[in-house]
């Protein structure tokens, strides 16, 4: 049944993906079937963001209650979802305003422009410059794009938007040497994903933020892939005690309804966005906002984020054995339930390949990495039974 699915999608779906051969039907817990009935063991969570697994009763009857009510009004007015989600966001991150998007792509492009705008405001001036770093992955967007550390991704578009200029990501020397009397924002993950789950160092993140206070700049810190409690901490960034002036988040805070945010601390939100500056039809309509809140009390109600600390430690444990054991994992990076095995002399595409046909959803990452995010409510069992298929898979 799946191949006759997959050859009528392959007449009609644009290819842009090189899918894996599989047709997914349902999901239940940690676990995915598939139109066979096959089962699978899910270590993806849809890119990190079924966070909660599949089919949380509470969350699908909060969503079914809201389609009852009202799915969309537009930003012309104001609605209760909108209000909840945002104050459970602004009590989460301790920052100041949010501002609702459709994905997190749409969170970097509002990001991006508050920066552009606060900068602005305050010397009236419109060709302002943002550091990126190398090795990053902000979206695919125009702007996004701009941002994204990456010249396979990069080249076909040209040209993208300018003043961009890329440092190297914990190399705090190499964002010194980048600033100029233009700069007026960096933008850097907390953890890079796509670049391969490289968590940034302390003394980087920080080093950053003292860069940010000197010369007057916003620290854009995204966290579309490893907040919403991925490394143990509601938002990555809280770890280590450096809060950034926009972060964006997306994926796991609406747990499968496409939604996502960019939040703004006190000076930010005071010095830059005003009526008119941006806007979104969809962004913030009352079903999203709905997904959003009931995923902030479910999180709460769930210990998810104790959850991720205990068994994060036991999963990073088993990793690190594997490491020990095969001589083709060079390294594991990463934190909590946002991890990488680092492949040498095999493609990890293939071992992924391999571990689907053994009941296991896992995926890659740039540098030939194993990426592990799987749903935050996995058990130590289910890191077991992931050992287990993967090391049937090698």
């Amino acid at each position: 049944m799946s191949d006759q699915y997959i050859e009528k999608a392959e007449e009609t779906i644009l290819h842009t993906y090189d899918r894996y051969p599989v047709v997914f039907d349902r999901g239940e817990g940690v676990h995915l079937y598939d139109v066979d009935g096959k089962e699978y063991l899910d270590f993806a969570a849809g890119i990190a963001v079924q966070s909660l697994g599949y089919h949380n009763r509470e969350y699908t009857q909060a969503l079914k209650d809201q389609i009852d009510k009202l799915t969309h009004i537009s930003n012309l007015y104001y609605t209760v979802p909108m209000m909840e989600a945002a104050q459970k966001v602004v009590k989460a991150s301790g920052l100041s305003r949010v501002f609702f998007t459709n994905s997190g792509a749409e969170a970097i492009e509002g990001a991006l422009k508050a920066a552009k705008k606060y900068a602005y405001e305050r010397d009236g001036k419109a060709d302002h410059e943002i550091i990126a770093m190398e090795h990053s992955f902000h979206g695919r967007t125009m702007g996004a794009l701009s941002v994204t550390g990456n010249e396979k991704y990069q080249a076909p578009f040209r040209p993208l938007i300018p003043g961009v200029r890329f440092a190297v990501y914990n190399d705090l020397e190499s964002v010194k040497a980048q600033i100029t009397e233009k700069t007026c924002a960096i933008i850097l993950e907390t953890v890079q994903g796509e670049g391969g789950i490289r968590p940034a160092t302390e003394d980087f993140l920080k080093g950053v933020k003292a860069l940010c206070r000197e010369h007057d700049l916003l620290l854009i810190l995204d966290e579309i892939q490893c907040g919403m409690g991925r490394t143990g901490w509601m938002f990555a960034w809280q770890e280590y005690g450096v809060e950034p002036d926009i972060m964006t988040c997306a994926k796991a805070i609406g747990c499968g309804v496409p939604v996502g945010a960019f939040v703004l601390g006190e000076r930010a939100a005071k010095g830059s966005l005003k009526s008119g500056d941006h806007g979104t039809t969809y962004g913030g309509n009352p079903f999203a906002c709905a997904a959003v809140s009931k995923v902030f009390d479910l999180y709460e109600k769930e210990h998810i984020l104790e959850n991720v600390r205990t068994v994060g430690a036991y999963l990073t444990e088993r990793l690190d054995a594997l490491v020990e054991k095969y001589d083709f994992l060079k390294e594991r990076r990463g934190k909590g339930m946002i991890q990488g095995l680092e492949v040498t002399g095999r493609s990890a595409g293939e071992i992924a390949a391999r571990a689907l046909s053994n009941g296991l959803v896992v995926i890659t990452a740039g540098g030939n990495v194993l990426r592990f995010v799987p749903p935050l409510v996995i058990t130590k069992e289910d890191v077991d039974c992931m050992v287990e298929r993967l090391e049937r898979s090698f």
